[in-house]
């Protein structure tokens, strides 16, 4: 059975089997929860991100999908690059949103995690509003915990407000009033 759970704190100090990251298109870094995953896992993380670059990636990660890496020096055994979307007031991109975390796990599963950190994807600096983002993120978690696959799924929230808002008891459905 998979536990879905949260935390408030640092996702590059989780001890999991892998730890999905924020990342952006290019995967070559950048500020946030990329940017400290990038620079506590060190350059062997940039690394296999180059060679996938390099591969079969050229023109960059696309939205919703998800790539895993090595975690280099993470107390994890991969990373798992996703790259959120940017939310929009005039356009509904909650599907890209889901994807991401709906790819990440998947890929989680192929490698044989058990154990999951995932942060809040897109609610930084693509201003994602943190409770329909929570509600997605949950929705999404509850489905791929049905699988079986993983023994906890842990949201690792940066501040208080977060937190509240990933709360694993709120409902996720689409007409459910949105958690926070």
């Amino acid at each position: 059975m998979t536990v879905i759970t949260r935390v408030r704190g640092d996702i590059t100090e989780q001890h999991v089997d892998a730890v999905v990251n924020a990342a952006n298109s290019s995967l070559l870094g950048g500020g946030g929860v990329d940017g400290a995953i990038h620079r506590r896992g060190g350059p062997e993380i940039l690394a296999a991100c180059r060679e996938l670059r390099a591969a079969h990636l050229g023109g960059g990660l696309p939205t919703g999908q998800a790539v895993a890496t090595t975690a280099g020096r993470l107390p994890a055994r991969w990373v798992i690059h996703t790259v959120g979307p940017v939310h929009s007031t005039t356009e509904d991109r909650s599907a890209l949103l889901a994807s991401c975390y709906r790819e990440s796990l998947r890929i989680a599963a192929e490698l044989g995690a058990r154990t999951v950190a995932l942060p809040a994807i897109s609610t930084g600096v693509y201003r994602w509003p943190l409770a329909d983002a929570a509600r997605i993120a949950l929705a999404a978690s509850r489905a791929a915990a049905a699988s079986g696959a993983f023994t906890e799924l842990r949201f690792v929230l940066f501040d208080d407000r977060a937190y509240r808002a990933f709360d694993p008891a709120q409902p996720t459905a689409p007409d459910a009033p949105p958690a926070g």
